[in-house]
């Protein structure tokens, strides 16, 4: 099956690595240096946190993590003031910064994300009960987070396009190994899917909406720049298949718990070996960005082959994903002109 070994955008090269550790250095010590130089405190260590805790791959995601921290910061330096006004320190005490803490961690997240700076405020106000100290906090997150924010976008910053592209290439050869392994194990008679049939495992089929986000950020924010001719097409497809698909392999999994151990392999497992091989070469021209006309009318033949020699519905819920991966080949060739 002719696929290209492709770079993972989840693994980057040295020289990725390289500008985000010194893009983190620099807009941890800029705020760090800044609050020395104002007073705040002879250790800003809330200054340098913001840029180890906001900067990620995607630098243009910063503003909204920084408004998330600067919200909990600020949400949890109230509510341990206001409770240690009210409460000398004690056992009660920390239990009420623990519990208002844990409320409001949850209040202010997001599902699956809760807004953990407001209990780590809060524990740390309760911790350090010096003169002055909340206020220093707040100001030193709040300088920290304007650098990460104003400056963090301007060093070195990522091209969404090749981070798209990167993680296209990924996702095809991924694919293209899951096929290949599973019409391999249907020819030889065997088990019609392994438990962990790839190493990145159900991650595979959320890579290309991964990606499609990275290529409308980029459009959205680059509206002077041409992106590569044909990627969003491309994008379309591997997102679409990466439906199709999954659902194929969801089914052969099902087959897998539900035939036990048979000695006679099931034939319209083995018979859709050549129809996987076909559908798997289709696609991985189609997300090269090469013709594929000629392999999708085969893999489209050797659908109809399979339905002639079964023609059961169980059968046919079978090829769903393959005839629908088929569809989506056929648009894309269509909107290809």
């Amino acid at each position: 099956m002719p696929r290209t070994v492709a770079v993972d955008p989840h693994v980057p090269s040295a020289g990725p690595r390289l500008r985000s550790g010194a893009r983190l250095v620099i807009c941890a010590a800029v705020p760090w240096y800044l609050c020395l130089w104002w007073g705040t405190s002879t250790a800003p260590v809330p200054a340098a946190l913001p840029a180890v805790l906001i900067l990620r791959e995607d630098v243009y995601a910063a503003p909204r993590l920084a408004w998330e921290r600067l919200l909990g910061v600020f949400v949890g330096v109230l509510l341990s003031t206001l409770l240690l006004d009210r409460l000398p320190p004690s056992s009660l005490a920390f239990l009420a910064v623990l519990v208002c803490g844990c409320a409001g961690m949850y209040v202010l997240g997001r599902p699956g994300s809760p807004n953990l700076q407001v209990l780590i405020t809060a524990l740390m106000i309760y911790a350090t009960a010096l003169p002055g100290y909340p206020m220093a906090r707040l100001a030193e997150t709040l300088v920290g987070i304007a650098v990460v924010v104003l400056l963090g976008p301007l060093l070195w910053p990522p091209d969404p396009y090749r981070s798209a592209a990167a993680g296209l290439d990924a996702y095809r050869d991924g694919v293209g190994r899951l096929l290949d392994g599973v019409a391999g194990r249907l020819g030889r008679g065997g088990p019609p899917a392994a438990p962990d049939p790839l190493p990145e495992g159900e991650q595979l089929w959320l890579r290309p909406q991964a990606c499609r986000a990275a290529f409308d950020r980029a459009v959205r924010r680059r509206r002077t720049r041409t992106p590569p001719a044909g990627l969003d097409g491309r994008l379309g497809l591997a997102v679409r298949s990466a439906v199709t698909l999954q659902c194929f392999t969801q089914e052969l999994r099902e087959r897998a718990r539900g035939c036990g151990p048979s000695p006679d392999p099931d034939p319209a497992l083995r018979d859709i070996a050549p129809l996987v091989r076909a559908t798997a070469l289709a696609l991985d021209a189609a997300l090269r960005g090469d013709e594929f006309a000629a392999e999708l009318d085969r893999a489209r033949g050797l659908d109809l082959a399979h339905r002639s020699a079964h023609p059961t519905r169980h059968d046919a819920v079978l090829r769903t994903g393959l005839h629908l991966t088929h569809e989506a080949l056929g648009d894309h060739l269509a909107a290809r002109g």
